[in-house]
Formats: C-alpha cells, sequence, structure tokens
C-alpha cells in the first residue's frame, strides 16, 4: 500500500511506533479505524452507482477539511479495489467453470444412459425380427452343387436286308453321309452371343469344351478302336467320374454305366477303321438352364467305314468288303462356372442310336456292329417281363433301319453277294 501516513489519533495504544535501526513506514502496521475511514478521501461507489459503463469505481469525497488530493493515499485505495474486483472476479469464474462442467458430467451421463437403451432397443428387435423370420421361414439346406449322374439311353437300329459293301469312298459317296465332313471340321460352332448371365466369352468356352469333347469321344481314331480314354475322362466334370470309371470297365445296360453313353467304341478283336476320316455333321445349341448353369445340346450324326478285324482282314480286303457304321447322339452338357473355367463338362443326358446292329445286341459295351454281307437275326426287340426283377432300362430298345439311311447294294463287279 503506498504511503505509510499516521492515523490522524495516532497510533492505537501498545502498537511500537519504530524500531531502533529499522525504516519506520517499512514496518509500521495499517490500521482501519475508525478515524482512518473517516480521514479516507475516496468512497466506492454503490453497485446502483457503478451499473453505468463509463462510472468510476470510485469518487472523492467532499470535505471542508478536505486539505487536497493525497496522490499516494489514493493510489492505495484504487490498488485495493482492484485486488478486491479481481480476486471477486476470478472467483466468480472459477465457480461458473465449475456448474458449466458439472452440467458437462451430467449431461454426457444421461446421454450415455439414453445411448445404452436404446442399443439395447435395437439389439433386442433384431433379435425379435430373427426369431420371427426363423420360424415363419425356416432355412432351407443349399442344392446339393455335386454333378448328378448321366442318363443315358441306347437304341439299336436292326437293317432289313444284308449289310451293303463295297470301296469306303463309294460307300461313302452313295449314302446320305456323302456330303458330311471329316473329323473335326464337321462339327461346326454357332454364332456365339451371351446371355442374360454368361457373357459371350463364357458361351464361347463352353461351345468349345463341347465339341472337344466331341472329337475325343466320337472322331478320334484311338478312342474308337479301343485305345485310351484318359483324354475323354479328363474333359468331364470330376463328380462323374466314378460313373465313367464302371461304364468302361464293367459296363452294364442299366441307363447309367453304358460306355456308348460316354464314347463310341467297336470291339478292337471283331472290327477295325476302313478309313480314318469319320464322316460327321450336326449341330451345337447354347441355352442358359438357370442363372448358375450353362446349357449345350450337341445332336449329331457319325458315319464310320469299317472292315473286318484279324490277319486275314489286310489292306487288300478294306477294298471290297468295307460297310458304314452310323451313329446318332444327341448329348446335353451342363457347365456351372467352375466348369467353365477348369474346361470341363456334366453330361446330363446321352441318347444314342446305333447301327446296322441287331436287335438283341448289347450296346451298353464295345459295339459289335454288322459287317458287309451280314444280316441281322432279329428286327424285332426281345420281350419285355415287367415281372422281372431287372432294371427297366435295362430292356434293350430296338427299331428298324431305314432302307435309304444305308447305301444301296453294287451292282455288277465288287458287288458284295450276302
Amino acid at each position: 500500500m503506498a504511503g505509510g501516513a499516521d492515523p490522524p489519533d495516532g497510533t492505537p495504544d501498545g502498537t511500537p511506533e519504530g524500531l531502533p535501526g529499522r525504516d519506520e513506514d517499512q514496518d509500521r502496521p495499517v490500521v482501519f479505524d475508525e478515524s482512518f475511514i473517516r480521514a479516507a478521501r475516496l468512497q466506492e461507489l454503490s453497485a446502483h452507482e457503478r451499473m453505468g459503463d463509463d462510472t468510476p469505481a470510485v469518487r472523492r469525497r467532499p470535505g471542508a477539511d478536505d486539505p487536497g488530493p493525497v496522490p499516494d493515499l489514493d493510489a492505495a485505495y484504487e490498488y485495493a479495489y482492484d485486488l478486491h474486483h479481481r480476486h471477486h472476479w476470478r472467483s466468480s469464474r472459477r465457480r461458473s467453470r465449475g456448474r458449466r462442467r458439472r452440467a458437462g458430467a451430467a449431461r454426457h451421463a444421461i446421454g450415455s444412459r439414453v445411448g445404452a437403451l436404446i442399443l439395447v432397443l435395437l439389439v433386442a428387435t433384431v433379435f425379435a425380427v430373427a426369431i420371427h423370420l426363423g420360424s415363419r421361414y425356416p432355412y432351407q439346406p443349399p442344392p446339393d452343387a455335386r454333378a448328378a449322374p448321366l442318363r443315358i439311353t441306347l437304341v439299336a437300329l436292326a437293317p432289313t436286308g444284308p449289310v451293303s459293301g463295297g470301296r469306303p469312298a463309294d460307300l461313302f459317296a452313295r449314302s446320305p453321309a456323302a456330303q458330311y465332313r471329316p473329323g473335326a471340321a464337321g462339327i461346326t460352332l454357332p454364332p456365339v452371343r451371351r446371355t442374360a448371365h454368361f457373357t459371350e466369352g463364357q458361351v464361347m468356352a463352353a461351345l468349345d469344351t463341347a465339341k472337344a469333347f466331341l472329337v475325343r469321344s466320337a472322331l478320334d481314331p484311338d478312342t474308337v478302336t479301343g485305345g485310351s480314354t484318359r483324354p475323354v475322362r479328363l474333359l468331364v466334370d470330376p463328380d462323374q467320374f466314378t460313373q465313367f470309371d464302371r461304364s468302361v470297365e464293367s459296363p452294364s445296360a442299366d441307363g447309367r454305366h453304358a460306355t456308348s453313353g460316354w464314347l463310341i467304341r467297336f470291339d478292337p478283336a471283331r472290327v477295325a477303321l476302313a478309313d480314318p476320316g469319320i464322316r460327321v455333321r450336326g449341330t451345337l445349341q447354347a441355352a442358359e438352364a438357370s442363372a448358375d448353369v450353362l446349357q449345350v445340346t450337341a445332336d449329331h450324326t457319325y458315319t464310320y467305314a469299317l472292315r473286318p478285324a484279324g490277319p486275314d482282314a489286310g489292306p487288300d480286303a478294306a477294298r471290297d468288303r468295307a460297310s458304314l457304321f452310323t451313329v446318332r447322339r444327341e448329348v446335353r452338357f451342363h457347365f456351372d462356372r467352375d466348369d467353365l473355367r477348369m474346361r470341363r463338362a456334366e453330361l446330363v443326358t446321352s441318347h444314342v442310336q446305333a447301327g446296322p446292329v441287331d436287335c438283341a445286341a448289347d450296346l451298353s459295351g464295345a459295339l459289335r456292329p454288322l459287317l458287309a454281307g451280314e444280316r441281322a437275326t432279329s428286327t424285332t426287340p426281345p420281350t419285355a417281363d415287367p415281372f422281372a426283377g431287372t432294371p427297366a432300362a435295362a430292356t434293350p430298345l430296338c427299331a428298324t433301319l431305314p432302307t435309304g439311311a444305308a447305301p444301296p447294294q453294287p451292282q455288277g463287279r465288287g458287288a458284295t453277294e450276302p
């Protein structure tokens, strides 16, 4: 506090006036008694008076005995007021901050409780909906994605007379297969268009795989004459490997395990190819079976020039003793996206008509065609007993081979006698 003047009425009793060797103004205490207050030159304004923006905090007290301004004393009063005001402002500010902090904590606690309640209600609602849907719409397991077994139908075509013989070129020229192309060139692809769920490239892959299967299973001379079946097996869906292997190793006429349903194969001990150029013509069609399956239908007619096999049937014997054998085969393939990527096919159905053969011939294994000059012992199918324990699919099917489907008998020299 600036200034060290004594109170107007002197110091109170017992108050030392000073200490030796010390500055009396420095050590003397300030006593705020009544005389000191009356002697004050400044007066603090009331709260109502301080409401004005430009009103000072204190004013000078009027008095007759006013000796004039005392700068040090005025400054001391102003300093004391500023300290009090600043302390009061800081305390108010701390209290305000505390109130705001407590209010924020309360709001946060309320918000957390409301959020937790909403979360619990949401979980309970989802759980109730799941129970309701599960009771009304029970879970249905997805359909089995495994490939279904191939269904096979075999029909024997029996000639009404002796089988025509001659040179392969002459036989082809006189038969309906005269305009057929040899080998893979006879299997042509249709225009490729995308479908609703498959791209143009996927449709093309399905058609290419189907064509490759047809070439390996019916046009490859090694496969046809009893060679390896591995090239054909590699194009089959792995789910059908077991059925394929049993059909090749232990064929049976049960509608499931016939070799002719998968590939064309002749008995190599009985016949051989007189001309390696197998004639073929037919169609390929691609369409969607479902949103996940692409279907290709192959309907082709194959014509083989055959001759007897054995040491006494050399190349010269094929000149006049060859005969034609015709196979009509309709195969339906299914391709899912894995099959398209792996370039393999699932065979669904295989319908085979083959002749000339005897009606009683077993077409489930290697084919045993009638060669030049031979006749069918029976042109009517054998009787079928509905009370027999054999499968109904094992009953052989037979039809008559039309006269126009075989080349006519040659006239004059080179004709084969019945």
